[in-house]
């Protein structure tokens, strides 16, 4: 894929990105949601989003192709060096970079937060997803079993982990997405 711009989603991308997260819904256990989620409640997840992390988007050739995007790991303020990564690519899109595109500005945004640790939550097994982030330097480091129940049968559920920086005794503070200019 040539033409890939990766840059900051807004609601106004709503419906398109919905269209690339729907069929992990209704095909997959990649997601553990059941429903795919209206239009509206998926705009108010960005908005939302945007106020602490940043949403990321992939364009091609004007088309949206994937997003990423950062959220809280833990409520307890001990955990704002933490956040959790999720990644959706259009079905066609897989294996061809966006990803890691999406990823690594994921990290650079991650590290000017003060973000040390990001953390993936993984349905297992999911080849692709655990290769791909074993690719980019996380290590699995917790499998939980049999912990969501979705198309009649019970997942397992995995988390990896990579460091981002050093974990120093006074960590610099954390800066909301929307406050890094």
């Amino acid at each position: 894929m040539e033409n890939i711009i990766i840059r900051t989603a807004n609601v106004n991308d709503a419906e398109e990105l919905l269209k690339i997260y729907a069929p992990y819904v209704v095909k997959t256990s990649v997601s553990f949601e059941y429903e795919v989620p209206s239009v509206n409640e998926f705009r108010e997840r960005i908005a939302s989003t945007l106020k602490r992390y940043p949403y990321l988007a992939a364009e091609c050739n004007g088309k949206l192709v994937g997003y990423a995007y950062l959220s809280k790991f833990k409520e307890r303020k001990a955990y704002q060096f933490c956040a959790e990564t999720s990644i959706y690519l259009a079905e066609d899109c897989r294996g061809k970079g966006i990803g890691k595109l999406l990823y690594d500005e994921l990290e650079k945004m991650a590290k000017k937060q003060g973000i040390l640790n990001l953390n993936a939550c993984i349905a297992y097994p999911n080849p692709q997803s655990e290769a791909f982030h074993e690719k980019l330097g996380y290590k699995k480091i917790a499998h939980f079993s049999k912990c969501g129940y979705k198309f009649g049968k019970w997942h397992d559920m995995i988390w990896m982990e990579k460091f981002m920086g050093e974990h120093e005794d006074c960590p610099k503070a954390f800066i909301p997405f929307e406050n890094l200019k």
